[in-house]
């Protein structure tokens, strides 16, 4: 099974700048993408399909803003779009796709680099999915959430650590529900599982050249159930083509 996750900043833009082709090369099951900033539902975007794919989307309510999607290969059991809060619900921040044995979900965490209304905006989002999280292992259900987190987690997961401490992305209290979520609830960093790498970023800023420099964040994951660890073949971030801010995390599983 290969997932690629990627926010795609403007799915409209991506496509123009090759991203759908790129993806049809790869043959994925799933194609996870954030950040659509298109009302999917309610528009002719027919070139917006994948040949043989199954396309799933949670628009926001706002156009052209935030907005999540699933290209699948196999159909789901069913969809579900909703957790139960503001924030998720109208802002297009969840979907998933439920199968038999495992769950594929695509999430768009909320940025609170706008000011202190949205940091406590992007707290309460990651207290609810907390309890959610909860549930969904009590039940002892198999998933890989698919996403842009907005917080890198180590010291490792961004080049300007040190001067970045009091910014919203690498905050200690972000940091720390991370902590709790890979150390206390056993939820699994898939990529890290097998890349210990440094300088392995996903989103860089537009300004002083970051791109080129590598002066990035790792704030893209899949992150699953314990159930994936020993599943896990290969992760990999792509960087030879740019269709966005952020870059394509590519990984393979032998289910």
């Amino acid at each position: 099974m290969k997932i690629i996750t990627c926010n795609v900043n403007g799915i409209r833009s991506a496509y123009q700048k090759g991203f759908f082709d790129w993806v049809k090369s790869l043959e994925a099951d799933f194609i996870c993408v954030q950040e659509t900033k298109a009302q999917l539902k309610n528009l002719d975007l027919s070139h917006l399909h994948l040949e043989n794919y199954h396309r799933y989307e949670h628009d926001a309510v706002k156009p052209g803003y935030s907005g999540v999607a699933i290209y699948s290969l196999k159909k789901p059991s069913n969809v579900e779009y909703q957790l139960g809060f503001n924030c998720a619900d109208t802002e297009g921040r969840f979907i998933q796709l439920n199968y038999p044995t495992y769950n594929i979900i695509s999430l768009y965490l909320p940025s609170g680099t706008s000011g202190e209304h949205r940091q406590s905006e992007k707290y309460a989002f990651m207290d609810k999915f907390e309890t959610i999280l909860k549930n969904w292992l009590k039940k002892k259900q198999s998933f890989i959430i698919c996403g842009d987190i907005n917080i890198a987690h180590q010291n490792i997961d961004i080049k300007n650590w040190r001067s970045n401490q009091k910014n919203s992305g690498f905050l200690p209290e972000e940091r720390a529900w991370l902590d709790k979520l890979f150390n206390e609830l056993g939820l699994i960093d898939l990529f890290r599982e097998v890349n210990h790498e440094p300088d392995q970023y996903t989103w860089w800023s537009n300004r002083g050249n970051a791109y080129q420099k590598n002066v990035g964040w790792r704030i893209d994951y899949q992150i699953s159930s314990p159930d994936w660890k020993k599943k896990i073949i290969s992760a990999s971030i792509y960087k030879e083509q740019k269709f966005s801010d952020h870059a394509p995390l590519i990984m393979d599983f032998q289910i």
